[in-house]
């Protein structure tokens, strides 16, 4: 049996008392379904909503329609859908041990991985753990998170089961304001009829044996972002379903293990951040979770005892992350140690010459120079080697940091508005403005404000540029250390330095100008002529339209109550300041 309808011309209202939902037909079209519950007995329309004029639509199955108006109708009668609250779940320091482990300590063979527990039991820990079978969207706690794809439209039974119950206000605020997720991000939504307060959404990676290692890492991400997203904001509950799917084809357990350590690690680090994190497991996981749950959350001293068998070699790093043993060994930071004479096989007493080509160290006969340099038994006298080397380690940082600037969330810097590009100069170089004042150094993490400052500034210093310092009413808060500063200028690569064509001090203080030459004199010499001291804003209009100039209302305030308006005289020779 199905419903029919057919198209009006005049434009259809839905009232505040109409429940509706949106089912896609075709880009200029969808189908409205209504409820009206002005009265005890339901009253149901199906309506088709179009452009192209009038038409006739055999559309919905009666049966999933009235299911959808029984649904509705079971509210106001004061029967609430179900919900299931944290404090009824089993914790994992409650759950019983029904394992009798296997005493593998006078086996023969191969010897344990670890011989303290890398995990060690905490109850602590354990009690913030719990798992559940069920409905996702029936826990009542502050965040369910949502494993879903690229576009935000996954059709896995998690995704269906958050989407169905949230309603269509949920698709509303996702085509309004998320509209996508990149892989290994995640994005925060409203909860609406969900007993949550938020949802978490999250895209896990497509795992491929050849990229075995990116799909380990993004996955460590998910997880760990979801986790500092949910104590950023305050969410003292999660509900965390598996984030890896075999329809990307993730292998469940191999997901496992990066998704428990990642949150033993971070459990480790914020004990204080969460009451419980709900593990919402399909039957098909439970088993795995179920095994390998003792390994990393311990329960006593046989689990432990037990998991320094059993635990895989590679537990990841302090965060939980995946290790590169190989990686590491590339980029490791010049080791120093010495070689044994049965390690080197000595070239250079085979290759003697009669010929006096002069004591200079390029004319001496050398070794393996590249051994030599990697394992630090390079001559003492030999100063290029060392600046090679120096320079070498300093780019490898600074790629790092490059690396670590495009891949963490930088939000709570970059909210603060302090560093931004406001225009070009009239010599169409870009200006960056620092806001001395809105630079809350002493409160601030200042790792993450490198970040950010490489981030914003690594694209623009290709070419030439333009800093302009607004030190307008700062205080002591907002001045940082002269050792981050020397170790920001240490950090940054030549280019910065090379193509900074002017840095000018706005407003400055006495204070000020003495503390700047004593920087320029003796930390950062090489800049030290770029600098420039400006008694108030509009000298910076000889240098840079007017429109170009983006600053807060309080420093153009304040420059015209020490300064005036139209102070500025245009001088004769304006290349003393371009």
């Amino acid at each position: 049996m199905y419903i029919y309808t057919k198209i009006k011309r005049e434009k259809k209202t839905i009232k505040k008392d109409i429940f509706y939902k949106s089912v896609p037909k075709r880009a200029s079209e969808k189908i409205i379904i209504g409820v009206n519950k002005e009265n005890s007995t339901a009253n149901a329309f199906v309506t088709s909503v179009g452009v192209s004029g009038s038409r006739l639509y055999s559309l919905f199955n009666i049966t999933h329609f009235f299911s959808l108006v029984l649904m509705r109708l079971m509210e106001p009668l004061g029967i609430a859908p179900e919900t299931v609250e944290i404090r009824t779940l089993t914790r994992w320091a409650e759950v019983p041990v029904q394992h009798r482990y296997t005493d593998y300590s006078n086996s023969l063979g191969e010897a344990n991985h670890f011989t303290d527990c890398p995990f060690p039991s905490q109850n602590s820990i354990n009690r913030k753990i719990a798992l559940w079978t069920g409905d996702i969207s029936v826990l009542q706690v502050d965040a369910v998170v949502n494993p879903t794809n690229e576009t935000m439209n996954d059709n896995s039974s998690t995704c269906q089961k958050i989407f169905s119950r949230a309603g269509p206000a949920l698709n509303i605020e996702i085509d309004n304001d998320i509209k996508e997720c990149k892989t290994g991000e995640v994005r925060v939504t409203q909860a609406h009829n969900l007993p949550a307060r938020f949802i978490i959404h999250t895209v896990g990676p497509i795992y491929n044996v050849k990229y075995q290692t990116a799909a380990q890492n993004t996955l460590h991400c998910c997880y760990r972002n979801v986790l500092q997203k949910a104590r950023e904001m305050g969410l003292r509950t999660v509900a965390l379903p598996v984030i890896n799917s075999v329809h990307r084809n993730y292998p469940p357990d191999a997901g496992a293990h990066v998704a428990i350590r990642t949150i033993r690690r971070f459990l480790e680090q914020y004990n204080d951040s969460f009451v419980c994190i709900v593990l919402v497991l399909e039957p098909c996981d439970l088993g795995i979770y179920q095994i390998l749950l003792p390994l990393y959350f311990p329960r006593n001293y046989e689990e432990q005892e037990n998991a320094c068998w059993q635990l895989p070699s590679d537990i990841g790093g302090p965060d939980g992350e995946p290790l590169l043993p190989d990686r590491q060994i590339r980029i490791i930071d010049n080791p120093q140690h010495t070689l044994h004479s049965d390690e080197t096989i000595e070239l250079s007493s085979q290759l003697d010459t009669s010929l006096n080509l002069g004591e200079h160290a390029f004319t001496q006969m050398q070794g393996d120079l590249d051994r030599q340099r990697l394992l630090g038994e390079r001559p003492l006298t030999d100063p290029i080697a060392d600046i090679m080397i120096k320079q070498m380690q300093q780019k490898e940082r600074y790629e790092r940091l490059l690396r670590r600037a495009k891949m963490e969330d930088l939000t709570e810097v970059s909210g603060i508005g302090c560093l931004y590009q406001s225009g070009v100069d009239r010599q169409g170089r870009p200006v960056v403005v620092f806001v001395g004042k809105w630079f809350p150094a002493t409160k601030i993490n200042l790792d993450k404000a490198l970040l950010y400052l490489i981030q914003l500034l690594d694209p623009i210093v290709k070419g030439d540029y333009v800093i302009a310092y607004f030190h307008t009413l700062t205080t002591n808060n907002n001045y940082p250390s002269f050792r981050w500063l020397r170790e920001v200028y240490d950090v940054l690569p030549y280019k910065y330095k090379k193509n900074l064509k002017h840095f000018y001090i706005i407003h400055p203080t006495f204070w000020t100008k003495m503390m700047t030459w004593w920087f320029t004199t003796f930390m950062a010499p090489a800049i030290k002529q770029k600098v420039h001291n400006l008694p108030g804003v509009e000298y910076l209009y000889e240098v840079m339209p007017p429109d170009q100039l983006e600053i807060p209302a309080y420093i153009t305030e304040y420059d015209m109550t020490i300064n005036g308006i139209r102070y500025y005289q245009p001088i004769q020779s304006p290349d003393s300041l371009t």
